[in-house]
């Protein structure tokens, strides 16, 4: 951690203008910092499985005629409140996990743990508070739903580990990260079908394709410290194991869109956001930190377009 960041009170791999730097006051930074308030990018890319999960379903509850517009939406916010407030959760817990190691890190060791601006025991204390948000969240839904969100907690415990004992941890982040695909779905019929399963397998595909990118910007400490990635594991066949995985994710997502009845729109907001995964792959450069994270980023994007094309099949 260099002077500047320890006289800043920011994190080096933060954006300074966040929201969280112009309205909270200087003691909660390092707790927004925990739970990665100033880095959205996060707790979006946790929603989205779960608001693709929600609409497939309205899709297919529309042609039930069983759709009602207000616990959509309602479970959109409650998608909404509960992925800040478990990526949030999560990424305490990782730190947690991770404190040695993101010591070894140059762009972690400044984050609040390692730099020392926040107690272990804080932190727990801040663990058990967000967690106790998304366990609210969690008893909106149905009887089935809680309890798939509760089996959801396995594959987080397991994740911050994965890196110590296999080379692909973002596998188990996809796990994690990807749940909400199943949920959406659970929140409304009470139930499972193959249209969420197979929905959450694409997810889990594209979350290792994703993050994978992501991983390369470290990949120089971590094979330093000793911890795996597929970025290490790809080297430089990264661009043709993304094609693999991005052509995986697109085939899942469409069997599930037939499985689902999605609507016509559904189907064109998959295939550009197919269009965006493919522009990631022509320009990626593995050696190039800055366009690695904005690359990974943009995947905001590609889950957004897949949303609002589920949303139109719905009103159009």
């Amino acid at each position: 951690m260099t002077n500047a960041d320890t006289l800043s009170g920011r994190v080096a791999d933060a954006p300074s203008d966040n929201w969280v730097y112009r309205i909270l006051p200087r003691p909660a930074w390092p707790y927004a910092q925990l739970a990665r308030w100033d880095r959205p990018i996060g707790w979006q890319l946790l929603m989205w499985p779960c608001f693709w999960s929600a609409a497939l379903a309205a899709n297919a509850a529309q042609h039930l005629h069983l759709l009602s517009a207000g616990t959509f939406i309602w479970h959109l916010i409650l998608f909404f409140i509960g992925s800040v407030a478990m990526r949030g959760a999560g990424c305490t817990y990782n730190d947690l996990v991770d404190h040695k190691i993101d010591m070894e890190v140059a762009r972690t060791r400044s984050r609040p743990l390692p730099s020392g601006r926040v107690t272990r025991f804080a932190a727990k204390a801040f663990l058990a508070a967000q967690t106790i948000v998304g366990l609210l969240v969690l008893l909106q839904f149905n009887g089935f739903a809680i309890a798939l969100g509760i089996l959801s907690l396995v594959t987080v415990a397991i994740y911050p580990f994965a890196k110590r004992f296999t080379d692909w941890p973002q596998f188990f982040l996809g796990l994690a990260f990807s749940w909400g695909g199943l949920m959406g779905w659970a929140c409304l019929f009470g139930s499972l079908s193959w249209a969420p399963v197979l929905l959450y397998a694409g997810a889990v595909v594209w979350t290792i394709g994703y993050d994978t990118i992501y991983a390369h910007q470290d990949k120089e400490d971590d094979a330093l410290v000793g911890v795996r990635s597929t970025a290490l594991l790809f080297g430089a066949d990264t661009k043709p194991w993304l094609v693999k995985l991005y052509g995986l994710t697109f085939v899942l997502m469409l069997l599930a869109y037939i499985a689902g009845g999605a609507g016509v729109f559904g189907y064109l907001g998959l295939i550009i956001g197919a269009g965006l995964l493919v522009w990631q792959i022509i320009i990626l450069d593995i050696d190039d930190a800055d366009q690695c994270l904005k690359l990974f980023k943009s995947n905001t994007r590609v889950g957004l377009i897949i949303f609002l094309g589920l949303v139109l099949s719905l009103i159009a």
